[in-house]
């Protein structure tokens, strides 16, 4: 009985996962685009990837390990740093959109998870469908946090650049693809040790950004 209550489970996870995941690598990714088109660059307008339409942003390999590892990527919107008036700043204004617009799915799932048990207290004493109501807004808080992470392929390198010396930001630039395949591969031959500690930190950042935005939403009662 126990195994069929696991693989029930197990399964409504894996169907409400993908729904979750296609919004919020989605968003991620059209935030890059509309902020770099507004920046001056429609590369990612011209290139189809303006638009809310999750099939024309998800890699098939990074999405299925986004839903079953909770851990994966999306195809980067292409921007061309040559088209702003200042490249570096923008490029991490833009690199910024991303996690900002996850964030903010965040903050507005947890609302949506406070006012549900603000309207039927019970639910709290029902820890899966606690679990799922939380979905949405962890994982996008999630997406946030871990694309922060100040090394390439991530997102917090870009704006990392931002406030580095021209010399040192020149050298990043050639040499991020490096430092990409260099952190994947201590990650993957070292990944009890260094993904654990990343994970874990990864998650209590999550959680406490959470219970912070459900403290925010209890002052206003």
């Amino acid at each position: 009985m126990e195994f069929f209550s696991d693989l029930l489970f197990e399964l409504l996870d894996l169907l409400i996962s993908v729904p979750v995941v296609l919004v919020a690598l989605t968003f991620h990714e059209f935030s890059h685009g509309f902020v770099a088109y507004k920046l001056g660059d429609p590369t990612a307008k011209y290139m189809g990837r303006l638009t809310l339409n999750p099939l024309k942003h998800l890699d098939p390999i990074g999405t299925l390990c986004m839903v079953l590892c909770h851990f994966g990527w999306a195809k980067p919107v292409p921007v061309d740093m040559r088209q702003f008036k200042n490249p570096k700043r923008g490029m991490a204004i833009c690199a910024l959109a991303g996690p900002l617009s996850n964030l903010l799915l965040g903050f507005l799932g947890a609302f949506v998870y406070w006012l549900l048990l603000l309207i039927f207290p019970g639910i709290i004493y029902h820890p899966y469908l606690i679990y799922f109501l939380s979905l949405f807004p962890v994982l996008n808080i999630y997406l946030a946090i871990f694309n922060m992470i100040p090394l390439p392929p991530f997102d917090g390198s870009r704006v990392l650049t931002a406030f580095l010396p021209d010399k040192y930001y020149i050298k990043l630039l050639v040499n991020e693809r490096k430092i990409a395949l260099g952190f994947f591969i201590v990650l993957l031959v070292d990944s009890r040790f260094l993904g654990g500690y990343i994970s874990g930190a990864l998650s209590d950042a999550v959680y406490w950004i959470f219970g912070s935005f459900l403290s925010l939403f209890n002052l206003f009662l």
